[in-house]
């Protein structure tokens, strides 16, 4: 659960406000407390406009503690966003945050497996940045799927990998810059991507592995549920440990209204958890127990 301490009241400067393809956002936030507190699966819950009392959940993609800025990447999806996507730089936002269990990672597991799905990019996109500044030496490779056109041009990858279809070659910009391994999947046929679910991708690349390759495997994903399912499915299967980290709606985003509540297996039984200060983050098992 978060510490209520580290969970800030905000007033935000726009800095950047950017506009994508498929009705996609980066918004980049002045916003210090935030920035250096927040861990990889962290969200903030934003006021996206003063006539619309009822904030809105958005994940942190990126953060800069050391210039104090949030990068978040959104959907226009409502009334809400589409009030959000109206703000010009200079402008001030009010955001709550950091809140939420983040993601965890382990030395143990070097290789980490990230799998990010539609607006579930974003927190995977904070994870490798926090694995690759890790004292201790990660190896991720970041896989996304997308039935709209990613927020970026996607380029062919200078990082090559057998492991994966020679065909795939499509991989995003950041981190093609940063040196992680990153492919794309989508029905869509869109150029160089895997021409299906983004989870098919992960399974050709784990079929491809030795046993002692994966026992340096930890799978962390954050997408629509189907695709969570999967990747629980995916985790089973190899017999490795997986988080994932769950989209809901929610309306108080601090735990006091219940409203983000799913059910969860815990030691003592079946138990409803909220999503906003229990999660977002839990270990697929726990939320998919049926997988098998």
């Amino acid at each position: 659960m978060s510490p209520r301490n580290t969970i800030f009241v905000e007033d935000a400067t726009v800095i950047l406000h950017q506009k994508h393809k498929g009705d996609q956002y980066i918004l980049r936030l002045n916003a210090p407390r935030i920035a250096q507190h927040a861990r990889p699966g962290s969200f903030i819950h934003i006021r996206c406009h003063e006539m619309i009392p009822m904030r809105r959940p958005l994940s942190i993609m990126r953060t800069n503690p050391k210039d104090g800025w949030v990068e978040l990447l959104y959907r226009l999806f409502g009334e809400g966003t589409k009030r959000l996507s109206q703000h010009k730089t200079g402008e001030q936002l009010s955001l709550m945050g950091p809140i939420g269990k983040p993601f965890v990672f382990q030395s143990s597991r070097p290789r980490p497996l990230l799998i990010g799905g539609g607006v579930g990019i974003p927190p995977m996109i904070f994870l490798v940045d926090s694995m690759r500044k890790a004292t201790e030496k990660y190896q991720p490779l970041l896989l996304m799927g997308s039935e709209t056109p990613y927020p970026f041009t996607p380029r062919p990858s200078q990082i090559l990998t057998p492991a994966l279809p020679d065909n795939v070659i499509a991989a995003m910009p950041l981190m093609e810059d940063w040196g992680i391994t990153s492919r794309l999947a989508s029905l869509q046929n869109y150029p160089g991507c895997f021409a299906g679910y983004v989870t098919d991708l992960a399974r050709y690349w784990l079929k491809s592995l030795t046993p002692d390759q994966l026992d340096q495997v930890e799978i962390f994903a954050c997408g629509p549920h189907p695709m969570l399912e999967a990747t629980a499915q995916l985790a089973h299967d190899y017999k490795l440990p997986c988080q994932v980290s769950l989209e809901e709606f929610m309306a108080c985003a601090v735990g006091g209204c219940a409203g983000c509540t799913v059910l969860v297996e815990t030691a003592q039984g079946p138990a409803m958890k909220r999503v906003c200060v229990d999660g977002p983050v839990f270990d697929a098992k726990s939320v998919f127990p049926t997988s098998s």
